[in-house]
């Protein structure tokens, strides 16, 4: 094995021990702050000097897109004008390993004067920046993974790992659901991910049917005129029964020549695949591709026949 390998390999096992390591740290302080948290009126504002800031930049980032309001406030930008940024609604939720962070510690000690609440992530509740927290959550690691045990690794690596169990969990208290997630992300391709099968199907007099009385004929030109390659067959009360595709066409005329003189019913395929509406359209591309088939019909909670999603209609989504 390579030297670099064989580095990376106990950086990565130092990193997954410290994080794993969090499991065990976890208690009270944990749901007092999720509690505080869910509570807060005004924003999440992170905070951090140097690793640690960029990791609750990322963590700032990870609450405002999962339903809780927040943004990064800079801790000695801060006290150089920016507490402006804070109102008495706010809570801030900061990290320090040491917890002696000189411009954090001075944040903290005027967010005391100024009664913000603040929930810090350090390696020790009896450093200044933990002893000046309303609640502290403890990120303990063995070590750095850095073999000169200097540059943060490990630590800002489980600091991380608790903004993201502290956003989760936040998620859960609030019930943020996927059509929350989708409405925060209107663009790219998580937001395709969530779009429903209604969204995509195709409806009303774009949906191609028709009974089991109808000559195949008429039949052919429903299928034509919709272009999508399948019509619905439905019954006298509009209910689905069976469904006409290119490919039973082709066959029914390679060893049928009085096809078109038989009604849609007698030449349909019956109990076609269906989806619901709600379900999401990923989930319709899996089925089809399961299933070798281009079409899913689309029955509502009653079973009533509302729409038909295509693959292709899929496929210009790049799902996968």
């Amino acid at each position: 094995m390579s030297r670099a390998r064989e580095i990376a390999r106990k950086v990565l096992a130092t990193e997954a021990a410290a994080v794993e390591g969090l499991i065990e740290q976890l208690d009270e302080s944990f749901d007092e702050a999720v509690a505080l948290l869910a509570a807060c009126r005004g924003r999440v504002v992170c905070t951090g000097m140097g690793k640690s800031g960029l990791v609750l930049r990322k963590v700032a980032a990870t609450l405002a897109s999962t339903g809780t309001p927040a943004l990064f406030l800079h801790p000695a930008e801060a006290i150089h004008g920016d507490l402006g940024m804070l109102t008495s609604d706010d809570v801030v939720l900061a990290a320090s390993y040491s917890g002696f962070t000189e411009e954090l510690v001075r944040l903290a000690e005027i967010l005391k004067r100024l009664g913000v609440p603040m929930v810090a992530i350090t390696g020790s509740a009896q450093s200044a920046v933990g002893r000046l927290a309303d609640i502290h959550l403890p990120a303990v690691v063995d070590r750095e993974a850095c073999p000169l045990e200097l540059a943060p690794t490990a630590s800002t690596t489980a600091a991380l790992a608790m903004g993201d169990a502290l956003a989760m969990a936040l998620l859960e208290t609030k019930g943020f659901s996927a059509a929350d997630f989708k409405r925060l992300h209107p663009g790219g391709s998580l937001s395709r991910k969530l779009l429903t099968v209604a969204e995509l199907m195709h409806s009303g007099d774009d949906l191609p049917r028709v009974t089991v009385d109808t000559p195949m004929p008429d039949a052919l030109y429903e299928m034509s005129s919709k272009r999508l390659g399948i019509t619905a067959v439905v019954d006298a009360e509009g209910g689905l029964v069976g469904c006409l595709t290119d490919g039973d066409l082709r066959r029914l005329l390679a060893g049928d020549p009085r096809l078109l003189e038989r009604s849609t019913g007698e030449c349909m395929h019956p109990d076609p695949y269906t989806i619901g509406p709600d379900e999401l359209a990923s989930a319709a591309l899996k089925a089809m591709e399961d299933r070798r088939i281009t079409s899913l019909f689309v029955r509502d909670p009653a079973g009533k026949l509302v729409g038909l999603v295509h693959l292709h209609d899929l496929w210009q989504l790049e799902l996968f």
